[in-house]
């Protein structure tokens, strides 16, 4: 049985050359404007300020009854008690994962290939991360097409968000995708009004969901 999560709206972190009281603000302003599930990504920092870090961030998505979930370190999904873990292609087996974090917590996994997303689901992930869509400076990776999206959704029975380069303007194109929600980075965490883009960007996805009903 699949875990209920609100998967539409997914606000993936990043730190840019944000303070802390800055990076704390933007993920309050999102959470309180709708996006439905936060994900922690933190590759440079060490575990001591990640957890701290996680603990500050979980105090805001916990106010407001928004899931946490932390992208590939274990470690710190469990310490700071996060709804779940995302992995990526090189982290650890999905079925290791699994058996780690137990069966109550979310477990999201990267897929650019339809073997991929087939085995993820098997080893037990709740849901797919599909991407990059379009081109992205958030993270060097190669793109996945629209065609692929599509593949990987026909043959999994979880539900995925695309990820990478997703804005505004382009969000319609994922219409008919198969796709549960996206996944969003900068085009959040880099708006002059994080409110307001938010509140646009939930609009836009309400639409493209529905036009997959």
């Amino acid at each position: 049985m699949g875990k209920i999560m609100d998967l539409s709206l997914y606000l993936v972190t990043g730190r840019y050359d944000f303070s802390d009281e800055k990076f704390l603000a933007v993920i309050e302003e999102a959470c309180k404007n709708g996006v439905t599930l936060v994900q922690l990504r933190e590759k440079e920092l060490m575990t001591g300020k990640f957890y701290d870090l996680a603990l500050q961030v979980k105090k805001i998505t916990d106010y407001y009854h928004v899931p946490l979930i932390i992208n590939d370190r274990v470690d710190i999904c469990l310490a700071v008690d996060a709804a779940g873990v995302h992995i990526g292609d090189d982290e650890m087996p999905v079925n290791v994962v699994r058996t780690l974090i137990g069966p109550e917590k979310i477990l999201g996994v990267s897929a650019k290939t339809v073997t991929r997303g087939v085995e993820a689901e098997k080893a037990g992930a709740d849901y797919l991360g599909i991407g990059a869509i379009f081109p992205t400076k958030t993270k060097d990776t190669s793109l996945t097409s629209l065609d692929m999206l599509k593949a990987i959704n026909a043959a999994v029975t979880i539900p995925s968000v695309a990820i990478g380069g997703i804005t505004e303007s382009n969000l319609l194109e994922l219409a008919g995708s198969g796709i549960a929600g996206v996944s969003i980075v900068s085009e959040i965490m880099k708006a002059q009004n994080v409110g307001e883009k938010v509140r646009r960007l939930k609009q836009t996805i309400n639409e493209v969901l529905e036009e997959a009903q």
